[in-house]
């Protein structure tokens, strides 16, 4: 591991990437509000959910940074994915809630500059290296980028999201036989799902993901609810609950279903 990155190799032409599940506040943690507060949003646990794919031979790419130091999973540019929309930032400087993460500045350019070279960059280098590895070995890749996040979320939301959030851009990160496998799988396992709703793929699923020159991509966005409990609101000595493996294996089981339909696909 370095730069906060940590890659499992596999041989299979899958890569499972983990923008979201650093809690690492490294440098800049006397700078936020409290260090709960700078975790709060993390995609909680899903790591260990998809633990199973290191046996089907997938590779996993993970930065072990929080989102609240550097959001990988945003245009480096400081572009909005979502114009128009509330949402986060490269840099955030608020919880999904709205709720503000410094308790003095924000980063200013400069400071924001320093992180991307820090954290951000080498993550993706690291991700960029382990797709052109195993393109080299297979003529399809599936790049299958990893989320989770609270089931009520008003400022970000309404309502309760489905339990699976299917994104590909509108279709345009990777071949429909893919969205359909992986939608097809979420239908079987009778819980509400979307292809393209709220979260339609973030920087990773719309930058890597190239059908043209057999590289796919797709982001999956889970309801937190699927694996753990959620409280009416998360708060200090509730949030979050321990990873509880037979919480989750109900869920873990139709996602065992998805990454074998994406592997199915690539080997196709």
């Amino acid at each position: 591991m370095s730069d906060g990155v940590q890659v499992h190799r596999g041989e299979a032409p899958l890569i499972l990437a983990f923008p979201h599940t650093g809690l690492d506040l490294v440098d800049v943690e006397a700078g936020f509000v409290s260090p709960w507060l700078a975790r709060r949003d993390a995609d909680w646990w899903i790591d260990q959910l998809y633990a199973f794919a290191a046996d089907l031979g997938a590779t996993m790419v993970r930065t072990t940074v929080s989102r609240s130091v550097i959001d990988v999973n945003r245009d480096p540019s400081g572009a909005s994915l979502y114009p128009g929309m509330a949402t986060t930032e490269l840099c955030p400087t608020t919880t999904f809630d709205g709720e503000p993460l410094y308790a003095g500045a924000a980063p200013d350019a400069a400071e924001i500059a320093r992180r991307r070279t820090r954290w951000f960059d080498p993550y993706h280098a690291a991700l960029s290296a382990e797709i052109a590895r195993l393109r080299a070995a297979h003529d399809t890749v599936v790049v299958y980028d990893a989320h989770s996040i609270r089931s009520h979320v008003p400022r970000l939301f309404d309502g309760e999201l489905p339990q699976f959030n299917i994104g590909t851009n509108n279709g345009a990160t990777c071949g429909p036989a893919l969205a359909h496998a992986v939608e097809a799988r979420c239908a079987a396992s009778g819980l509400g799902h979307v292809l393209d709703g709220r979260f339609r793929g973030g920087w990773t699923t719309r930058h890597y993901g190239r059908p043209e020159t057999g590289v796919h991509a797709i982001q999956m966005e889970l309801a937190i609810r699927g694996y753990m409990d959620e409280p009416d609101m998360p708060a200090p000595g509730i949030w979050p609950p321990a990873y509880d493996s037979a919480r989750a294996a109900p869920l873990a089981a139709t996602l065992s279903d998805i990454v074998k339909a994406c592997l199915a696909f690539a080997h196709a």
